[in-house]
């Protein structure tokens, strides 16, 4: 694995461990990785229940804070 893949891995896992703890952290990649998990399919269905207004104001948003290297946003 390249260093710039290897940096994002690691500073995914420590915003992933912030956020829910190491023991979640930790499910989360054991669910991602099984075979049952379609990430297509979980995408569809977890946009299809956000409106397009709700989208909308969520890109809007991303693209005011992230102009030139501006704030990080919150995803949705």
């Amino acid at each position: 694995m390249s260093e710039n893949n290897m940096a994002l891995v690691s500073k995914c896992m420590d915003i992933l461990c912030k956020q829910v703890g190491i023991v979640d952290a930790e499910r989360f990649i054991y669910i991602m990785r099984s075979d049952t998990f379609d990430y297509t399919k979980w995408q569809r269905e977890h946009y299809d229940m956000i409106s397009p207004e709700e989208l909308d104001n969520a890109f809007e948003k991303y693209s005011e804070e992230h102009r030139f290297g501006g704030n990080k946003a919150e995803i949705i």
